[in-house]
């Protein structure tokens, strides 16, 4: 991946509210016996050795799990921490520090320099759906589709959704395969579903 090249991308808050209230909801499927589902409110899902509550933002539950450090510290970067905090509704595709650290040597530093900001924000974005993308439907969804729903992403990425026997997998645009390893965290303002590989835009 060439980090370096910027891709021109004004994206605000505002233009991220707006998109959220255009989309449909696309539901995430159930991924079965490989992945964790968080339940009842009363019974929240452990991310990151912390509990990841209902009744706080995506931001405010992200920061507290150990294994998204380096994705906090990418949206602290890229300025999205006002939007991931906003209404939404946000369905966030999570990827894990062990997600950040299988790209090249040397990326992850380059991404958080002021200069990549834009770079930053268009990788980051297409994580992000508009909607509050909960997983029980999505099976029937990808079923109807001859088995691959395509998910349009606010940064403009389109993602595969499949099924790996019960365990739901998405794919970006250069052929990388994500699996969901935590499905449908709860937040206040939409979902996180943690995944263990990062989803880059098109070379």
């Amino acid at each position: 991946m060439n980090v370096t090249r910027i891709v021109p991308l004004a994206l605000s808050a505002g233009l991220l509210a707006a998109c959220s209230q255009g989309m449909a909801t696309m539901p995430m499927a159930d991924s079965g016996q490989t992945t964790t589902m968080a339940m009842a409110d009363s019974a929240p899902v452990t991310v990151g050795g912390q509990p990841m509550f209902a009744s706080k933002d995506i931001v405010d539950n992200a920061v507290n799990s150990a294994d998204h450090t380096t994705l906090v510290a990418a949206v602290k970067a890229a300025g999205l921490v006002q939007t991931l905090k906003g209404p939404g509704p946000f369905t966030v595709f999570a990827p894990t520090n062990e997600a950040f650290a299988k790209l090249p040597g040397g990326t992850v530093e380059t991404l958080l320099k002021p200069e990549n900001k834009a770079t930053l924000v268009k990788i980051l974005t297409c994580h992000v759906v508009a909607a509050n993308a909960l997983s029980p439907v999505i099976e029937k969804m990808i079923a109807d589709d001859k088995g691959t729903h395509a998910v349009k992403t606010v940064g403009g990425c389109i993602l595969q959704a499949k099924m790996a026997g019960k365990q739901i997998t998405l794919t970006d645009e250069n052929g990388t395969t994500a699996f969901v390893t935590i499905a449908d965290v709860k937040q206040s303002n939409g979902v996180i579903h943690v995944i263990d590989t990062v989803m880059l835009p098109k070379k």
